[in-house]
């Protein structure tokens, strides 16, 4: 009864569609999930209408995956971007393109897309058992023969996929479980912390612009008075510092050492150079020379900002335009382009977006997925050490190298 060809630990976005793939290759599959629902960690991408990939081609993604790019390769070259939204479009679930390339579904809706993938697998005969927390993996002769649960039930298949999600959002059953069954087969885990993460900030300043989304705007990241890196699009505030897909993306490469000090850098005007700054000011300033000096701010700054700049540069709302002087406008310009916060630290796994580290790819075969260790044992997902750019990247990657797992296995079967 508790027999099958393959078995997948784990419901999300991996474990979805390589138990429904696997299960469309006429084999016997059972997905064990161990929250009440699939998918939780999916309802809640994209802030809930699930950015479920990027139209980019494949040089760009290189770029937002960085140095794991080329263990991605066969996956994407089996199973890419077109590749998914022509799958999801099948399953009913239409999609539309948003900016900087996002592809989510046309309802705008995480649960149609996790719904449709539930579906597909029901209706290709996947069994799903929730409420199914895995305790080990069951071995035989350097084999992997099956899985035993928290109850003592034992599952037995001739291949088994671990898909059970990094360590980041432990409310959605992300909890670092994988690491635990990849090291028993004789792993090695590449230490995790959480990226795609807000920033904390020191000061009130982000306490007081809460709320407030910057568009167009390049952040630089300084360490010790170095620049480390910078990205240009768009970011909030909130109540303990800095978050949004800019700065999402910075925390990915940044490596918080709490002995370093860390400088935020926000330019607000990365259209225009000092020289072309300094002409608007003063052309602005000459034009609306009766202007108190907090209105003329309105022209140069979102609402919110204003109470902060005039703090900062301690010039007085009530002065005219025209009484400006050249030392103040001098602050004006600096302060426009670099608008600085102190960085303080990072959020928790349970802000994260994805998890960076996890088993090390060296040890899986990348045309496969499978272990080099040990045999019938196979990887997807944010469970491997492969992380990206947030913008539907990392999904993708998911879902490219389930699919590859899943053939695979049922190949090898």
């Amino acid at each position: 009864m508790n027999n099958f060809d393959i078995i997948i630990i784990g419901g999300g976005a991996a474990g979805l569609m390589a138990g429904g793939h696997a299960a469309s290759l006429g084999a016997k599959t059972l997905i064990l999930e161990k929250m009440p629902r699939t998918g939780r960690k999916l309802y809640i991408t994209g802030k809930g209408r699930c950015n479920i990939t990027n139209i980019d081609i494949l040089s760009e993604y290189n770029k937002h995956i960085g140095t794991k790019a080329r263990f991605l390769k066969p996956a994407f070259h089996n199973f890419f971007n077109s590749d998914l939204i022509d799958f999801f479009n099948k399953i009913g679930v239409p999609t539309i393109i948003e900016r900087g390339g996002r592809v989510f579904p046309a309802s705008q809706k995480a649960v149609d897309v996790v719904d449709a993938l539930v579906k597909w697998c029901k209706k290709n005969k996947t069994v799903i058992k929730s409420n199914t927390q895995v305790k080990k993996l069951i071995f035989e002769n350097y084999r992997v023969t099956g899985v035993e649960d928290a109850d003592g039930n034992k599952y037995f298949s001739k291949a088994v996929i671990i898909a059970t999600g990094g360590a980041s959002y432990p409310a959605t059953g992300s909890t670092g479980d994988g690491y635990g069954f990849a090291k028993s087969a004789g792993h090695n885990i590449i230490p995790v912390k959480p990226v795609l993460v807000p920033f904390e900030t020191s000061g009130n300043i982000a306490k007081q612009l809460q709320g407030l989304s910057l568009r167009n705007v390049t952040a630089q990241i300084w360490v010790d008075n170095k620049k480390y890196d910078e990205e240009f699009g768009e970011m909030l505030f909130t109540h303990f510092g800095v978050s949004g897909p800019i700065i999402l993306s910075l925390s990915r490469r940044l490596n918080f050492d709490e002995n370093k000090k860390y400088i935020l850098s926000i330019d607000l005007k990365p259209a225009l150079d000092e020289k072309k700054l300094d002409a608007r000011l003063i052309r602005d300033l000459n034009n609306f020379g009766k202007m108190k000096f907090s209105n003329i701010l309105r022209e140069w700054l979102p609402k919110k900002m204003i109470p902060v700049f005039l703090d900062i540069l301690k010039i007085s709302s009530d002065k005219l335009c025209n009484q400006i002087n050249s030392k103040e406008r001098k602050s004006i310009r600096i302060l426009l382009k670099n608008f600085k916060l102190e960085i303080t630290g990072v959020r928790s796994f349970k802000e994260a977006i994805i998890t960076n580290g996890g088993v090390d790819t060296i040890e899986v075969d990348k045309k496969t997925m499978s272990s080099k260790i040990c045999k019938s044992l196979y990887f997807a997902g944010e469970v491997l050490d492969v992380d990206a750019d947030t913008g539907g990247y990392n999904l993708q990657i998911a879902f490219s190298t389930a699919r590859l797992a899943a053939e695979n296995a049922v190949k090898n079967i």
